[in-house]
């Protein structure tokens, strides 16, 4: 086997102030009070990551609205039965609150026997009773709504976990019963998810029902910063040539707790035989002992003598005997009580581990929340645990295959994830104007010499994990649309930007690329299509605030980690980098953040993880394949060049040394013969 190394794409190291598991007099952690706060809310969006509290959260809240806001039940819906033990009884009330969560034993649907129609009488059994707390599966309260009708559920809360399993696609029919539930304006609705991401496909709701939820965000910044044992996190992409169980042992270490994820029995990845797959895994890590007939977990001895634990989930046969015993109370307090879980697809949303310490998935994953809900798995707090990492083991691209194309667009996509996922674990970053009137923000510390009121200043308020970023020639969003969606939705601007194929093809293999074509028209027809009923001023605004989020977290990384390689400890990660920026230029500039490619430091990352050899045949591929100016794209060059020509008192010039300029009158003059061309017929 090669030597080759998985390097990090980002490495972040956090504070380790514990703020995030401190409790407050009435037991509720940051997030949860953060939720509670907007307790009276009638319809409340809780974005917070795995592992910060959601579903206390959501006792908390249920039970106000219970006891004080004349809700008559609340009923919990999950994705999957596994996930209704998160809202088992909490003696809450030992820890400050003012009353206890219970649910009785028969209204827990998640553990009820037989089909899903003797679960839907049970639906309507409780809500003809006085009970108070139900908790079902997505499928039982979906068949429930069908035989009872939106009426039945009136002044009642309906809690929603795992929110991103819902869609405004018409065929999604917990999204049409809970557009129908907003419409009647008849319940109480509280909609948790720890990756709201609508980059993915099908927004999760139509726009004017989004807008009537109200939002916590807590960020995975504020999450992790305030854990007492974990420190850092590693995410990073590993490529192999051949089967990928010759190769894993480079990426997998047993002494670390890791949860192995197996490519889909239909993706390129598989060998299609996936029992096989496994007792490679097995056989490849030592000497295997036999099964433990307790647990079921498989004993494998290393060379060095300690025998491994390993849970097979993907075996059929034997998986009920491994579930059973993944849900023993020691899988939270013995760190040992197993080492390794190989699954196919489960341990994923939902699955508590706290001990996990690596999270290793094989191949190309195409939802942004399926990466967000696996890399949570190795995310929890726990003792002697300072660092977790995520690792995607990819298939390297090869020419001479048929499925080139394939493999190409897959390793993109494990790119523009990887990016994505910098943006979600950054702190927030909050832009303005740099006007001479502006004044330090009160709680932010702006370094050793404070603030400068004649510079662009970056200040960094620990607590909340938020930059101020102070930016000359910055766009004001108006409309208050456009603001939110700058305060709350950069990540999914910037998740539609690097999925996208042309961007994030030319800005990793076009050497002729003039960044702006990028930054400024391919970013800009995107917010167009995303939000056409923004005005033009506002769509502007909204791209330079996630060029700014993109391009400023990417320059981070790379004043960080210039060779690539996970940071010294003690390092405060990107805080340090975005602030280093700020010191090395004059001042923050629009424009200056414009010229910079946003995928230049991940094509550094991929030189050195992709061999040579198939980094020239991937941009050979692409580059075969470029495409010439569109006209579309000539109109959106001529209107910057008109704005050009107000600015300068000249219009740009094809002979200019400047490539943006040079470029936007390239467009003029496309237009221009388009028009001579349509004359002549």
């Amino acid at each position: 086997m090669s030597e080759r190394k998985s390097v990090p794409s980002v490495s972040v190291t956090y504070a380790q102030n514990g703020n995030s598991t401190k409790s407050n007099e009435l037991g509720m952690r940051p997030m949860q009070e953060a939720a509670f706060e907007k307790r009276g809310e009638q319809y409340l969006l809780i974005k917070s990551p795995p592992a910060s509290g959601k579903s206390r959260a959501l006792m908390f809240v249920a039970l106000d609205k219970l006891n004080n806001q004349g809700c008559k039940q609340a009923i919990v819906v999950v994705p999957e039965k596994s996930i209704g033990a998160s809202f088992a009884n909490e003696p809450l009330a030992t820890h400050g609150f003012y009353w206890d969560w219970e649910v009785q034993p028969k209204w827990n649907l998640c553990n009820a026997p037989g089909a899903e129609g003797g679960k839907v009488n049970s639906v309507k059994a409780f809500l003809d009773s006085d009970d108070k707390v139900l908790v079902c599966t997505h499928a039982t309260f979906r068949f429930a709504v069908d035989k009872f009708g939106i009426e039945a559920f009136d002044d009642r809360l309906i809690a929603v976990d795992e929110f991103h399993h819902v869609s405004a696609n018409p065929d999604n029919k917990l999204g049409a019963h809970l557009g129908s539930f907003i419409s009647r304006d008849k319940v109480h609705l509280v909609a948790m998810t720890g990756s709201y991401f609508r980059g993915d496909a099908e927004p999760v709701l139509i726009p004017e029902d989004e807008a009537k939820f109200d939002s916590v965000t807590y960020t995975y910044y504020q999450q992790l910063n305030g854990y007492k044992y974990l420190k850092s996190l590693d995410i990073g992409y590993f490529f192999y040539a051949g089967a990928y169980s010759e190769d894993i042992l480079n990426v997998l270490d047993p002494v670390e707790k890791t949860i192995i994820h197996i490519p889909s029995v239909n993706s390129r990845e598989s060998t299609k035989d996936k029992i096989r797959e496994v007792e490679h895994i097995i056989d490849a890590l030592g000497e295997w002992q036999g099964a433990d007939p307790e647990t079921g977990f498989q004993l494998v001895k290393l060379p060095e003598g300690r025998v491994l634990k390993i849970a097979d989930l993907v075996d059929p046969e034997h998986q009920a005997t491994i579930q059973a015993s993944l849900r023993s109370p020691a899988m939270k307090t013995d760190r040992d009580y197993v080492d390794i879980i190989i699954a196919l697809g489960m341990a994923k949303e939902g699955f508590d581990w706290i001990w996990c310490e690596h999270a290793l998935t094989v191949g190309y994953r195409s939802s942004l929340t399926e990466i967000v809900q696996i890399i949570g798995r190795a995310t929890r707090d726990a003792p002697d645990k300072a660092r977790a990492r995520f690792t995607n083991l990819i298939a390297e691209p090869d020419a001479s295959e048929e499925a080139v194309t394939e493999a190409i667009n897959d390793t993109l996509k494990a790119i523009a994830a990887s990016l994505l996922m910098e943006q979600v674990l950054a702190p927030r970053f909050n832009f303005t104007p740099k006007r001479p009137e502006n004044e330090a923000t009160p709680g932010f510390d702006y370094g050793e010499d404070g603030y400068d009121p004649k510079k662009c200043n970056v200040g960094f308020n620990e607590e909340s994990g938020e930059f101020q970023i102070e930016i000359k020639g910055l766009a004001e969003p108006k409309s208050q649309e456009a603001q939110r969606i700058c305060q709350e939705d950069l990540n999914e601007v910037i998740t539609a930007f690097v999925q996208d194929k042309t961007s994030i093809e030319r800005g990793l293999f076009d050497e002729e690329l003039v960044p702006e074509e990028l930054t400024q028209v391919r970013l800009g027809k995107i917010i167009k299509d995303k939000y056409p009923e923004l005005a033009e001023d506002d769509q502007e605004a909204v791209r330079q605030h996630a060029i700014a989020a993109l391009n400023l977290t990417q320059q981070a990384k790379a004043n960080l980690n210039p060779d690539g390689e996970a940071p010294k400890s003690g390092n405060t990660a990107l805080i340090d980098g975005v602030r280093r920026i700020a010191m090395d230029v004059r001042e923050l500039d629009i424009d200056l953040i414009d010229r910079i490619n946003p995928f230049g430091e991940a094509y550094a990352i991929l030189a050195k993880t992709m061999s040579e050899e198939s980094l020239k045949q991937v941009a050979a591929v692409i580059t075969a394949k470029k495409v010439q100016m569109t006209p579309e794209e000539a109109r959106d060059l001529a209107r910057r060049a008109v704005k050009f020509k107000q600015e300068r008192g000249r219009l740009p010039s094809i002979t200019a040394a400047d490539a943006w300029e040079k470029r936007m009158a390239e467009g003029v003059a496309f237009l221009a013969r388009m028009k001579v061309e349509a004359s002549n017929g």
